[in-house]
């Protein structure tokens, strides 16, 4: 009878003692993956830009500006990839500063074809020596971006409506620099972007101007392996507990 007890009660306090340490071990998992916070920097974040600075025919020409507001963190080679999705059914006819990695099906047009048809584009920079004529200030750096830098480039948008009540921002965006890390909210309309001519006689604005906020985690950093144990690890506490 007394080594039932006893035996009964070790396994009890096997059992808690296990359940500590994954109840230990899950808040852990909870502490290092906060969503979309690093400790060394929490206020620092990378901000997208996009200024409409014309209309055309069937859409707009607007410059995009990767601003890396971060006090530590540097993009190196091989450099900031940009994506997003579009809201309707653009199409970028040219850029000048960076490039889509893949075209895209574009047989539905005849004469003219878009540099890109994919309604998920990926923009990556151009890379230094880039000819003058396919360049804008701040790009053609291969994407590497340091602390408190700029990165540009500028696309003309087909099929995107010619008024600020027609066009739609895109959704989806997504940085990486070059790997994961980042999480990035959704694209909010901001007062117009106001610009200084080269001589500083004239200031003009842009037609519509939103923004994007990108911060890094460490969680998101983290291979998905990882991160798949930590969520295990934190289900079995729950579930013995």
């Amino acid at each position: 009878m007394e080594s039932s007890c006893l035996s009964s009660t070790g396994s009890i306090v096997k059992r808690s003692s296990f359940t500590i340490l994954l109840v230990f071990l899950f808040a852990c998992s909870i502490f290092s993956s906060t969503e979309a916070y690093d400790a060394l920097d929490p206020k620092g974040n990378i901000t997208i830009k996009w200024d409409i600075k014309n209309w055309i025919p069937d859409g707009y020409v607007a410059v995009v500006t990767i601003y890396n507001f971060q006090k530590y963190r540097h993009i190196q080679a091989p450099g900031w990839t940009l994506g997003w999705t579009w809201a309707k059914k653009e199409v970028i006819w040219s850029m000048w500063g960076g490039q889509t990695i893949e075209q895209g099906d574009c047989s539905m047009f005849e004469g003219s074809i878009p540099h890109c048809c994919k309604k998920d584009p990926t923009v990556v920079d151009l890379l230094p020596g880039t000819p003058l004529n396919q360049q804008i200030a701040n790009c053609c750096k291969g994407g590497v971006l340091n602390s408190n830098a700029a990165s540009s480039f500028q696309l003309s948008v087909g099929d995107a409506g010619t008024t600020n009540k027609t066009v739609q921002v895109p959704k989806n965006f997504t940085l990486k620099a070059p790997g994961s890390g980042y999480t990035c909210g959704p694209a909010k309309i901001v007062r117009p972007t106001k610009f200084l001519t080269s001589d500083k006689r004239r200031v003009t604005q842009a037609f519509m101007t939103w923004n994007v906020t990108c911060t890094w985690s460490q969680s998101q950093h983290e291979p998905v392996a990882v991160r798949t144990t930590k969520k295990t690890l934190g289900a079995m506490s729950i579930e013995i507990g």
